[in-house]
C-alpha cells in the first residue's frame, strides 16, 4: 500500500498543495502573506513561489501525518534556520508561529487534524485518507515506484 512515508516528499507536498489551493472555503491565503518572513532567521519575505501558502499547508500536514501528536513548538523548530548576527557566531532561531498557527487552524476546519489530549495535533481518519489519496497520485506520475 502506498503511504506518504514511500512517496517522494517534494511530489507528494507538491500535489497536495494544488489540490488544498482547490479548496478555496477552506484555504485562503491570508492578507499578510506578501509581506511576511517566514522566520526571524530569514532576510525577506518567500519570493520563490507566488502560492508559498499552500505548500507550507500541505508540508504541515505531512509532518503531522508522520509526527504526530506533534505541536507547534516542534513544528517552528522544524522551519527554523540559523540566524545571521554579524561578527557574532550563527544560532538557531525557530520558523514563525503565526504562520503555523494558521496553517493549522485551516486544517482543524478542513477536518484533516485534530487536537489529542493537550499533547499535540494528530491526524483524522478523513486527513490520512486524504494524504493517501494523494500519495496514490504520486506514485502514478513516478515510473520507478511502480514496484510499490
Amino acid at each position: 500500500m502506498v503511504s506518504a512515508q514511500t512517496v517522494p516528499s517534494k511530489n507528494l507536498i507538491d500535489i497536495i498543495s494544488e489540490e488544498l489551493k482547490s479548496n478555496e472555503s477552506v484555504f485562503q491565503q491570508p492578507t499578510w502573506a506578501d509581506y511576511v518572513k517566514l522566520g526571524v532567521s530569514r532576510e525577506n519575505a518567500p519570493e520563490q513561489k507566488k502560492d508559498w501558502w499552500y505548500t507550507r499547508v500541505a508540508s504541515i500536514l505531512r509532518k503531522i501525518y508522520l509526527n504526530g501528536p506533534i505541536g507547534v513548538v516542534h513544528l517552528k523548530k522544524s522551519y527554523g534556520g540559523r540566524k545571521n548576527r554579524g561578527n557574532k557566531p550563527e544560532k538557531f532561531a525557530p520558523g514563525s508561529g503565526a504562520v503555523v498557527r494558521l496553517a493549522i487552524h485551516q486544517l482543524e476546519k478542513a477536518g484533516y487534524v485534530t487536537t489529542k489530549n493537550n499533547s499535540g495535533r494528530i491526524i483524522t481518519p478523513v486527513g490520512r485518507s486524504f494524504v493517501d489519496k494523494m500519495a496514490m497520485k504520486a506514485k502514478e506520475d513516478i515510473p520507478e515506484l511502480a514496484k510499490y
